[in-house]
């Protein structure tokens, strides 16, 4: 694989959401506009690299309105998920793993929108690592329509029955549409969220 090098000047967006082509339309019209935010606020798309479901609307309506958008896709997911080739950068990569680590180490924060179970696996993976103090990014669970509310009764039980504590109800923040995901983003773009995973 060649050496990835990450362009500095933009301030990247890692986007967990489903490749679901058959999601009610609500997620579907979310996705479109979060990609159109990512392009006119002169943001990046770090995503992984697929053209189905919400994955290709974000993608493609980040780079209708001028975002850079860099994918990571595994080789055995190109067939299945459909790598998108028309993106900024485009890296099919060995394994599912270095996938993971390569979005999350382009990533300045992570934006979860609705999607499935590969989807609950990116947001714990990163939400683990965040409580492991592996990383300090930003990390935004979109709760349109009410999606995750019982993901989050779920994580509120986990931590009322001490199987995590209490400070780790603060290691995500939650809003309920992408005009104030945006509003999330423009309030930390001015810290450090450069550093790598560990």
């Amino acid at each position: 694989m060649p050496n990835i090098i990450k362009n500095k000047k933009i301030f990247y967006l890692c986007v967990y959401c489903g490749a679901s082509d058959n999601c009610n339309p609500i997620y579907s019209d979310a996705a479109v506009e979060l990609g159109q935010l990512i392009g006119t606020q002169k943001l990046g798309l770090v995503y992984g690299g697929g053209r189905l479901g919400l994955m290709g609307l974000v993608a493609n309506a980040t780079l209708s309105h001028g975002g850079r958008v860099v994918g990571f896709i595994p080789q055995h997911l190109d067939g299945r998920e459909g790598a998108h080739t028309g993106l900024s950068e485009l890296y099919v990569v060995d394994t599912m793993h270095t996938r993971k680590m390569n979005m999350a180490n382009y990533a300045d924060m992570f934006v979860v929108m609705p999607g499935g179970f590969g989807t609950l696996d990116e947001f714990f993976e990163i939400f683990t690592w965040k409580q492991l103090n592996l990383h300090n990014k930003p990390i935004v669970l979109v709760n349109i329509n009410g999606y995750w509310d019982t993901l989050l009764a779920l994580i509120h039980h986990i931590i009322d029955e001490k199987f995590a504590k209490e400070d780790h109800r603060h290691i995500f923040q939650c809003v309920n549409s992408v005009e104030e995901l945006i509003k999330c983003v423009n309030n930390y773009q001015a810290q450090d969220s450069k550093a790598q995973i560990r």
